[in-house]
């Protein structure tokens, strides 16, 4: 028995058990983690989510600046051309093409933990830290919602709001992406529907404020759900938002153009209590990176590319995503 589903069966027999746990999965699937709640202290992990945290350390918190090297804008253009090489042939209509940026910053991965403001993070060992703005599911009974995230404007830009909700790139994007994980839900799920589409979030970082729109898209799941939990959480997987449409496509096309592995970069976190789940999209993440000098700090960031996208808008919107997001 693989991994994969090594853990689906793990998961599923947590849900009948209604016993609590943390899955990690990574984006491509191939190296899921599961945790027991009484793990968390010994396997040196944090999470803060809406439902649970894990005990706070006595690091204080604090401003954290970074440093970000962006790569030359010309490696970028290439990865560019490659998705909309595929998009003009009808491959893939939305790509999520990311980047791992060189940064420097003096805090330490607890520290970073510690001061950053989200409304999901998860601190895992000394090798990532995720401050996620994006949910993925959430149950509650037998309602399952998904927060599909796309579209991001720097607050200051003249008539932001307006602008970003008027982009037609970020409009065509946003369609897309809501019709991908209605579709989703339809495989778990019956009488799905969007009920709220494309509302406005605020983030504020320690840069400057961004402006990020969303919808809930919402479904009912069967009443013995639970049962098959681990089933049905992995058929969602990877999160349309940042893989594409069409998905299994799209992956492929992501892996020759990104050159890199995201490992947990865009996959998923799930937290179960004992009777609904709650999850967010590894987004916003700084990586502890090994390479061959030691390791070095990255920041792993990246953006929905359509047939209408513009290089540049798309490069500053990747650079405009690596901060930490402050008090």
């Amino acid at each position: 028995m693989d991994n994969q589903q090594a853990l689906i069966e793990k998961v599923n027999e947590s849900g009948r058990q209604r016993a609590p746990f943390l899955l990690l999965v990574d984006f491509l699937g191939l190296n899921p983690r599961f945790f027991s709640l009484d793990q968390f202290e010994k396997e040196d992990i944090e999470i803060n989510f809406p439902s649970y945290r894990t005990k706070i350390k006595s690091s204080k918190p604090h401003k954290v600046k970074l440093n970000k090297f962006m790569s030359d804008r010309s490696a970028y253009q290439r990865k560019f051309d490659l998705v909309k090489y595929h998009i003009t042939r009808g491959n893939t209509f939305l790509t999520n093409l990311t980047c791992e940026t060189p940064i420097e910053c003096e805090a330490s991965l607890d520290e970073i933990y510690t001061s950053a403001v989200a409304k999901y993070k998860i601190r895992y060992k000394d090798e990532w830290v995720c401050f996620s703005p994006e949910t993925f599911i959430q149950t509650e009974g037998h309602i399952i919602r998904s927060f599909p995230m796309k579209g991001t404007i720097d607050a200051s830009f003249p008539n932001a709001e307006q602008t970003l909700l008027l982009d037609p790139k970020e409009v065509a994007e946003h369609y897309t992406i809501v019709d991908l994980i209605r579709n989703d839900l339809s495989m778990v799920s019956t009488d799905v529907t969007v009920k709220k589409f494309r509302y406005i979030d605020t983030i504020t970082t320690s840069e400057k404020t961004l402006l990020q729109v969303s919808s809930q898209i919402e479904g009912k799941l069967p009443e013995n759900y639970l049962d098959h939990l681990g089933t049905i959480l992995f058929t969602l997987l990877p999160a349309g938002s940042i893989s594409g449409a069409p998905k299994k496509k799209t992956i492929e096309i992501i892996r020759e153009a990104e050159g890199y592995e995201r490992g947990f970069y865009t996959g998923t976190a799930f937290y179960f209590d004992g009777t609904n789940i709650d999850s967010c999209v590894l987004i916003r993440f700084i990586e502890n990176k090994q390479t061959a000098s030691g390791k070095s700090l990255v920041y792993k960031s990246g953006g929905g590319i359509t047939f209408h996208s513009d290089a540049e808008k798309e490069f500053q919107e990747l650079s405009d995503k690596i901060y930490v997001p402050g008090f």
